[in-house]
């Protein structure tokens, strides 16, 4: 494949999207809806077939979790209409000036050029692109994993056969159709023609990028998620969260990875909690505190091992620690945390403000589930990725995350004394 002409049909498709008005942006997307509501039936059986052969080969079942398209198609095609109805940020002017001299200055935002992603398993995230890269007059050059080769290839064709009959280039979104893990390198070096990439996968895949991109990198989606359950927190209720927290899909970045128990209430709400966990099949890894409260009342456990802290497990696996205080549940998260999602459970108003002053992840919650760090759940339609970097976009990456923008000048004429 030749990614240098890809690349430069795309930034030239790039232009014409910027172009393009939010009611032809929106007619597009609603099109791709339409589309992949009618050939539900299609797209899953062939999804199928990706699924079995990756079945067969050992993949990890939370990868397995992540590939699967069936009973998910409906809730694709609502993320997608759900962006048609977000408020188009291309073109939004803000931070206006006048200065003392009649000097207008103000930002307008405006597409970033041409976004490579690199994602592996889960083929959600090529229509979750497309809209979104659609939506905010980006091109896409997207490369998904071997193991979706089949599902992807049926989802940008009917990406671009919508394209085509909107008379938008086809080049807009663009799919690397192989498996060559070469071309992952070649693409992270074509800085003429792609303005950003976006790594979806694992610290390998992330590592490789960083290390090898020409373009920028924006990195993010490893969760090791924590829950702090402080003296204060009403137990009953904390346990809710924490179930659904850890088990509500437990193959994803945002499912929880350790919970954090203030050694004041342990005694009393670790074995309520193994309880409400145990017909979830959840194995809980407890360090020396929690373990000695688990066995005394006969639930079974594993002790944790200190690479644990560092887990991001997606499996029906969770580390257990008590702690003295808030200052410790603090100086843990800091140390273990991917600044992913943590979180805190407390009736302490005091607690809370410091817990979300010096946790410096990418979404902090008090009394809620880390489970809604996801672009649907927080309002932006869908997302592109989680950015855990402090740079430029941070969270799940929507419509604004994937604008830029630039200064307008406006003057009579004027010149600088």
């Amino acid at each position: 494949m030749d990614l240098h002409l890809m690349g430069q049909e795309a930034k030239v498709a790039s232009r014409f999207l910027a172009q393009m008005t939010t009611q032809q942006k929106n007619a597009v997307i609603s099109a791709i809806a339409d589309r992949l509501e009618s050939e539900k039936d299609n797209i899953v059986a062939i999804n199928k077939q990706d699924y079995k052969e990756a079945e067969q080969k050992g993949m990890e079942p939370f990868m397995l979790d992540r590939l699967s398209l069936d009973g998910r198609v409906e809730g694709i095609v609502a993320d997608l209409r759900h962006v048609v109805h977000l408020n188009d940020p291309v073109g939004e002017i803000f931070d206006k000036t006048t200065r003392e001299d009649g000097l207008k200055i103000c930002k307008i935002r405006t597409p970033i050029g041409v976004i490579g992603v690199i994602y592996e398993s889960r083929p959600n995230v090529t229509l979750d692109i497309a809209s979104l890269c659609l939506k905010t007059g980006n091109a896409a050059i997207l490369r998904g994993g071997s193991e979706t080769l089949r599902t992807n290839r049926i989802l940008v064709k009917l990406i671009q056969d919508v394209l085509k009959e909107h008379s938008v280039p086809v080049s807009a979104i663009q799919f690397i159709d192989s498996n060559d893990r070469s071309l992952v390198k070649e693409m992270l070096q074509q800085s003429d023609t792609i303005d950003l990439i976006i790594p979806r996968g694992g610290e390998k895949l992330h590592r490789f990028c960083r290390e090898n991109s020409h373009i920028p990198v924006i990195t993010g989606g490893i969760g090791v998620c924590h829950l702090f359950v402080d003296e204060t927190a009403q137990v009953d209720k904390a346990i809710k969260v924490l179930h659904n927290a850890k088990t509500q899909r437990p193959t994803v970045c945002n499912s929880l990875d350790t919970v954090i128990v203030h050694a004041k209430i342990a005694e009393q709400f670790l074995p309520k909690m193994a309880l409400a966990l145990l017909p979830s099949n959840v194995t809980l890894h407890a360090d020396t505190a929690s373990q000695c409260i688990f066995n005394n009342n006969q639930i079974v456990n594993i002790a944790a091992q200190e690479k644990d802290w560092d887990r991001e497990w997606l499996t029906l696996d969770l580390g257990v620690k008590v702690v003295d205080d808030l200052s410790q549940a603090i100086e843990h998260i800091q140390k273990h945390s991917t600044k992913h999602s943590d979180g805190i459970l407390t009736e302490d108003q005091d607690h809370a403000k410091r817990f979300i002053r010096e946790i410096d992840s990418a979404a902090v919650y008090v009394n809620a589930s880390t489970r809604f760090t996801d672009g649907a759940q927080l309002g932006l339609g869908a997302e592109v990725a989680v950015s855990t970097q402090p740079l430029h976009a941070r969270g799940p990456m929507g419509l604004q995350e994937l604008t830029t923008y630039k200064w307008i000048v406006e003057g009579e004429y004027h010149v600088r004394s």
